[in-house]
């Protein structure tokens, strides 16, 4: 048997926008390559297609950021793209991530907070707020709520004014972990799936430590362009508090378990 192909809905949309569809494969979840009219694309379905469309526009626009690839079409719950020529991964894109992260991470961003209601499959309070403090908070507490880890997760974010470094807002990624990396044939490191909003740019690199090793040519790359806060190591666990409840949310199990461990770690 083939590789399933999307839903009927998803085939007759991309057929009124943009063509009859000749050839599909799946890339997981709700997501398949697809040829239009000679054209290779990438179509994703999902309800956050439009926050996502939003997150690749603002990253495309950010002076020295990842590239990102192009959107083509996007509605409530359908987005596509161009597709990205890939490679193994080399030294040559490590350096390149670093680089442009930084660059990505001198780019301010209008508020905290603001940007995308969905973290994945996860739908997350998009509101802005003053400062990064009551921003990350919270993100924390939304997210605990729903995972029953109010007891810790709260005393964490209490003691966020004296734990989170100054400075910011930045435009962060916000979902950058390894498998929303691709190794562009161009020798450049493309991102996808954002979750774009204003944050810590700390934020993407303890992402990217979450589920892999950051390569240390990366990191030297980045802080070449822009030098890394003292004490950021001992943020890295702050900062994969949220993305480790995601999970939770989405998942339970052992990312409940971590993300309770990691929270009594900063209480």
């Amino acid at each position: 048997m083939g590789e399933p192909g999307p839903p009927a809905h998803v085939r007759s949309c991309l057929a009124a926008a943009l063509g009859p569809v000749d050839v599909i494969h799946a890339l997981g979840g709700a997501a398949w390559m697809v040829e239009v009219d000679g054209r290779r694309l990438v179509a994703k379905s999902g309800p956050g297609a439009p926050d996502e469309a939003d997150g690749l526009r603002q990253l495309g626009s950010a002076p020295g950021a990842p590239p990102v690839p192009d959107v083509v079409l996007v509605d409530a719950c359908l987005l596509v793209t161009t597709a990205v020529d890939q490679m193994p991964r080399t030294h040559r894109h490590d350096d390149a991530l670093g680089r442009d992260l930084a660059l990505l991470h001198q780019a301010p961003y209008p508020q905290w907070g603001g940007g995308s209601s969905w973290v994945g499959a996860c739908g997350v309070d998009p509101s802005p707020w003053p400062n990064g403090h009551a921003f990350y908070a919270n993100r924390l507490r939304e997210l605990a709520a729903r995972c029953r880890l109010e007891p810790v997760v709260g005393p964490v974010a209490a003691r966020l004014p004296e734990l989170l470094p100054v400075g910011g807002p930045a435009m962060v990624h916000g979902d950058l972990w390894w498998g929303n990396v691709l190794s562009g044939s161009d020798g450049r490191a493309w991102v996808i799936d954002p979750s774009v909003h204003g944050g810590c740019p700390e934020e993407d690199l303890a992402m990217l430590a979450l589920f892999g090793e950051v390569p240390d040519r990366l990191l030297r790359a980045y802080a070449e362009v822009r030098p890394l806060d003292p004490g950021w190591e001992e943020r890295i666990g702050l900062f994969q508090l949220a993305p480790l409840l995601v999970h939770a949310v989405l998942f339970g199990g052992s990312y409940r378990s971590r993300a309770d461990a990691v929270a009594r770690r900063y209480a």
